[in-house]
């Protein structure tokens, strides 16, 4: 019986831009509405937490997934996007799991742009993964997260927007955004 390979070869995402297109402003962090994403897979491996991550800020959103589709992950997003002006959703960095293939849709609804990780480089996109180091402190790995609760899930979002941060000069996410969105017009 000829061996076939486990996983499947070639671009899973298409149309994906490197992270080393993003704006140089986006980079440095001078910019405001530059987002990291990633995903925490829970114990039973079926569902788990999208973390979004504004860049400058650090302002952080955790929404739970139902399930680790792409659609479950897009829909997630939206909601938690789309109530902010465009100047604070210019663009999202990715990794290169398969729950951000409709990364273009996402896209056109909100007027972002879409950057990716190298594969394997985890460092691409600190800011997220800095969180999801806070994050497995109240949740370590293998936990349920339907067990956890929204009510939690939530608390945790809470405290982590609300933590001094030295990078911050010593200021919540909270102010920081606030200081953000009280400067826009309108």
């Amino acid at each position: 019986k000829p061996k076939r390979p486990y996983r499947k070869t070639g671009e899973r995402i298409p149309n994906r831009t490197s992270v080393e297109w993003r704006p140089v402003a986006a980079t440095a962090r001078k910019a405001w509405g530059h987002w990291e994403t990633d995903m925490l897979v829970a114990g039973d491996r079926q569902h788990g937490l999208n973390v979004l991550v504004e860049r400058k800020s650090r302002l952080t959103h955790l929404s739970f997934l139902a399930n680790k589709t792409a659609a479950a992950t897009k829909q997630v997003m939206l909601r938690r996007l789309q109530g902010y002006p465009c100047s604070l959703t210019q663009s999202i960095t990715y990794d290169n799991g398969s729950e951000n293939t409709l990364h273009e849709e996402l896209n056109e609804a909100l007027g972002t742009q879409s950057f990716f990780c190298a594969p394997y480089h985890s460092w691409e996109k600190g800011s997220v993964e800095q969180i999801n180091g806070l994050i497995r402190r109240f949740l370590p790995k293998g936990t349920n997260f339907y067990e956890v609760g929204q009510a939690a899930i939530t608390r945790i979002e809470t405290l982590l927007n609300n933590r001094p941060r030295k990078c911050l000069d010593y200021r919540t996410p909270y102010e920081v955004f606030r200081e953000a969105r009280g400067a826009l017009p309108g």
